[in-house]
């Protein structure tokens, strides 16, 4: 946004809000508008494909801490680092992890993914396989791809095709919570405002607990966890990691939740996990109907970014 857009929202806000409230909103625009500038400093950092994995799980939005908090309970997790990610925002997080991408290594790669940005994104012709399960495994009720469809499509894929590398990209522990969907849903997607409901900007207003909100974000995502030691007993890969696109802000620098080209450490420094996979056979995955359903739009709205 230039200096001239944000003077002509200010005075479209001053106009249609109190000005309390315009004059936070406007604020805080500015602020994290400088803030922004800063964003050089992590954009070069280096992509997945800069280090060694056969199969990379991505939780999207976990921070490190959350991570380290729950480790200890997962048997996969027990060789912990933290990596810098060079997006603080899944948008910006496969534009340049995959844009960026030698082309052979994209063409050996399968995707799978839970994400909608991909719709937007990504061009299934450079993938060996794109597997965009939020088309048809999309919860209407929970507003959110669960993680069984995806632990379910990746292992199919791993066993029917074997390719070099899989990317398996859940959801969680990206609010909405399917243990707590009261705290409220994602964040914003655009600096246009924020999605009612939106479980960060809760926090930040004080209508919800840093507690309460921790407390949900941790039971997404052992949610999500469970399923990915199916995924680990039910597929092989000699070098797995469990990582993330990008963590979120409780409050850091005065922002909240994971706001576009953000160069907080809590965005950027995610988790790093590296393990091993071995299929023992003991699970069969379910099978889903591929035909498409709600709109990509109507699926980024749930997930708490405003739509374009």
């Amino acid at each position: 946004m230039s200096l001239g857009d944000w003077l002509g929202e200010t005075y479209r806000r001053f106009g249609a809000e109190d000005p309390v409230t315009a004059l936070r909103e406007s604020t805080d625009e500015l602020y994290r508008g400088g803030l922004r500038r800063l964003d050089a400093v992590w954009r070069f950092a280096p992509t997945v494909y800069d280090r060694e994995w056969d199969l990379l799980v991505v939780l999207d939005g976990c921070r490190a801490d959350l991570m380290a908090s729950v480790a200890s309970d997962y048997r996969f997790l027990d060789r912990p680092r933290r990596v810098a990610s060079p997006a603080s925002h899944s948008h910006d997080w496969l534009e340049r992890t995959f844009g960026t991408a030698d082309e052979a290594a994209v063409a050996e790669t399968a995707y799978v993914t839970a994400n909608p940005f991909s719709d937007e994104l990504l061009d299934p012709n450079r993938f060996a396989a794109l597997d965009e399960v939020w088309r048809y495994a999309w919860d209407a009720e929970r507003e959110t791809v669960p993680p069984r469809p995806v632990t379910d499509r990746t292992i199919t894929l791993m066993r029917d095709c074997d390719p070099e590398r899989v990317v398996a990209h859940y959801m969680q522990p990206h609010f909405p919570s399917i243990p707590d969907p009261g705290v409220g849903a994602g964040f914003q997607r655009e600096d246009a405002g924020w999605l009612p409901g939106n479980a960060w900007e809760k926090l930040r207003d004080g209508e919800v607990s840093e507690e309460r909100l921790w407390t949900a974000y941790r039971n997404n995502l052992e949610h999500v966890l469970d399923d990915v030691a199916v995924l680990l007993e039910n597929a092989d890969a000699e070098r797995a990691v469990v990582t993330a696109d990008h963590g979120n802000a409780l409050g850091e620098w005065g922002v909240y939740g994971h706001p576009r080209r953000m160069p907080l450490p809590s965005l950027h420094l995610v988790p790093w996990y590296e393990t091993t996979a071995t299929d023992a056979g003991g699970y069969d995955p379910a099978t889903y109907d591929q035909s498409a359903g709600e709109s990509v739009g109507e699926k980024l709205r749930d997930l708490g970014y405003l739509a374009d």
